[in-house]
């Protein structure tokens, strides 16, 4: 009894040793059914107009022939938007964590005929980038899911050039329908990168509802 007590006890401090930031957050992607829900909004016809993703592209400074990173691509919404400001001497990285994802993301490429797409699948602590590739590392409405940001970072970090940027869009958490959802607020999310290592480039509201900070190391 006293072994199985002890058994449980290092179970339950290695479950607490590393703490799921974004629990929260992705409760509604515990299985493939809520996720699919979760896609049917990532793909909505509406995203064109709410995301404003042309806007977006012009505002990451995106150059024919980069190598651009879409961290937690979901449904692959952004591939084309990024495609078509690289050209077809650029390359596309589509990462994400979930295969699901992946495969939507894949059918959407597919669709919209785009070359020199990379499918990575990726973990809770590592986007499994090939090492100082990356011009620019795009997190959409994502950093928000990460479990293990600090360790992401990281992952995403050894992904870039040595002058590689990340552009974070993220919510703002006041007003948020979930206060939960959103863990920080936007000086909060620039101290936490600044913490890992990065320095702020530029910051500004994107949208009534969303921010963009690009990035890059120190």
């Amino acid at each position: 009894m006293n072994l199985n007590r002890a058994l449980f006890a290092a179970i339950l401090l290695a479950a607490t040793a590393w703490p799921q930031a974004a629990a929260h957050a992705n409760a509604g992607y515990k299985d493939k059914e809520a996720r699919a829900r979760v896609a049917v909004t990532l793909g909505a016809h509406d995203r064109e107009q709410t995301q404003k993703p042309n806007e977006l592209v012009e505002a990451l400074g995106i150059a024919p022939n980069m190598t651009v990173a879409d961290i937690g691509t979901g449904v692959g919404f952004m591939l084309p938007y990024l495609y078509g400001a690289l050209g077809t001497g650029g390359q596309l990285i589509a990462e994400d964590i979930f295969p699901d994802f992946l495969d939507k993301a894949r059918a959407r490429a597919k669709e919209a005929d785009l070359k020199n797409v990379t499918f990575i699948h990726g973990d809770v602590k590592d986007a499994k980038l090939p090492a100082n590739t990356v011009d620019l590392a795009l997190i959409l409405d994502a950093y928000h899911h990460f479990d293990y940001p600090k360790e992401m970072i990281a992952s995403i970090s050894q992904g870039l050039k040595g002058n590689g940027r990340v552009a974070i869009v993220e919510f703002y958490r006041e007003g948020f329908r979930d206060p939960k959802h959103i863990r920080f607020t936007e000086p909060e999310l620039i101290s936490e990168m600044e913490s890992f290592g990065f320095e702020k480039l530029s910051a500004a509201k994107f949208s009534e509802r969303q921010y963009l900070v690009i990035f890059k190391k120190k």
